[in-house]
């Protein structure tokens, strides 16, 4: 694996892709138009960007394998897709779509697990948490929504919640515009931004308002040190913003003591932020097409790498495949076709079945080393249902039911391990804060 910057912006400058180390530009992947935070790499496999041209044109995802510049995959949604994330497994795509709904897919088959309401407005940004259990999204509505994917799935909580989200945070009073994740699943914190001029600091064990700081200018990106005593947010006056999580909030100046420098060399709005923690580096795209490389030390660029003639809407640092020899990989592709996986579906259920079947849906280990023998079972199960649905019997039904409930005791088990952990090490977190916060 080797470390690599990709880069894409909402004009059709394509996908850039660099090494971090030198700058050097590897391969620029075609026909690209993504919207903020509709970039992604998908488990370290390949690229997927959601397409946002216009409202009049057809909405759409697409793939590209890291060793080829065209696109290889096309899928198309039901409604134009603007936050696009996948899971650090690679296993689940998760989109924000215009009216406001949020969609699960499972990768590699491309179905469509599940579709929610998430917000009143088109989604933003879509984030998890380091552990791949919380789904965290914003939206133009204002509010910041929390997610754990075991709600999502389990239709018997569902029923009995008044609500799917964990948490809903409404103090923005205009469009979110970028979201940060700390460290510690459940236990971490949240940065949000908004075009209010505000970064809110949450909690998301207590689902509580931390921090609230004002700046200057509109805040389009934000990104956390790996220390999380600070953040950066870039602002649409060319500056990026550095602020202390760990001011002391109870003067009336605190806005003042949070934000404790800024680094400006920006001609245009900085556009978006992220943060390599192995290089120490901070990234920013800006409205210039530029991409500049900041050393947080010295508060000195350390390169600059042009995309295009727009802005620069999306940064992320992945680690990619060697290709040791391109040539054989590009006849190895020729031969055999695109390796990647079968587009998204569109609907939930796109087997022809009873309506009443459309909501069971098969939940896949987010890693390989949670496989036990229930879910071996379930796949055992999986096998007969697809053998008793090719015949047309009614048994599948009753199977799929038995299969669906080894699944459940499996995760369930899995989730009360995590949050045990979790609400322990989030105790600590916070008993530390507070008493430095005291001194």
């Amino acid at each position: 694996m080797e470390e690599v910057v990709i880069a894409s912006s909402s004009v059709d400058g394509g996908i850039g892709c660099w090494d971090l180390q030198t700058g050097a530009e590897h391969l620029r992947y075609k026909s690209c138009a993504s919207p903020s935070h509709g970039l992604t790499s998908v488990g370290h496999r390949f690229l997927a960007s959601s397409q946002l041209r216009d409202r009049a044109s057809s909405a759409s995802i697409m793939y590209w394998s890291w060793f080829k510049p065209n696109v290889e995959v096309k899928c198309f949604p039901d409604e134009h897709i603007k936050a696009l994330v996948a899971n650090s497994e690679g296993t689940y795509l998760v989109g924000g779509g215009l009216s406001g709904h949020i969609y699960l897919w499972e990768v590699a088959t491309g179905r469509l697990l599940q579709k929610w309401r998430g917000h009143y407005r088109a989604v933003t940004c879509l984030v998890f948490t380091e552990d791949d259990s919380i789904l965290v999204s914003g939206s133009e509505d204002g509010s910041v929504r929390v997610w754990a994917l075991y709600m999502i799935f389990d239709d018997y909580h569902k029923q009995a919640a008044s609500q799917l989200y964990e948490h809903s945070f409404s103090e923005h009073t205009l469009p979110v515009t970028d979201i940060a994740v700390g460290y510690g699943g459940g236990g971490a914190i949240i940065v949000s931004a908004s075009e209010d001029r505000t970064c809110k600091v949450w909690s998301l064990f207590k689902g509580t308002l931390l921090r609230n700081i004002v700046f200057p200018s509109i805040i389009d990106a934000v990104a956390l040190d790996p220390g999380e005593h600070i953040f950066y947010a870039g602002g649409r006056d060319g500056k990026i913003y550095v602020a202390a999580l760990n001011a002391d909030a109870s003067s009336s100046k605190s806005d003042l003591l949070h934000i404790i420098g800024s680094l400006s060399s920006h001609s245009k709005a900085v556009t978006s932020l992220t943060y390599s923690k192995s290089a120490n580096l901070l990234l920013a795209g800006s409205e210039d097409g530029m991409i500049r490389v900041w050393d947080p030390k010295t508060h000195n660029i350390v390169r600059m790498l042009k995309h295009s003639k727009g802005p620069v809407n999306n940064i992320c640092i992945v680690a990619r495949p060697l290709n040791p020899n391109p040539r054989v990989t590009l006849q190895a592709s020729k031969k055999q076709g695109s390796s990647l996986p079968p587009p998204l579906h569109r609907y939930a259920d796109q087997i022809d079945r009873p309506e009443s079947m459309n909501s069971m849906i098969s939940l896949q280990p987010p890693c390989n080393h949670l496989i036990d023998a229930s879910y071996r079972s379930s796949l055992v199960l999986d096998d007969q249902i697809k053998e008793l649905q090719q015949r047309g019997s009614a048994a599948a039904a009753q199977m799929e039911v038995e299969r669906l409930k080894l699944d459940s005791i499996q995760y369930t088990q899995v989730l009360q391990k995590w949050k045990k952990m979790y609400d322990n090490l989030h105790e600590f977190c916070v008993n530390e804060l507070l008493k430095g916060d005291d001194n």
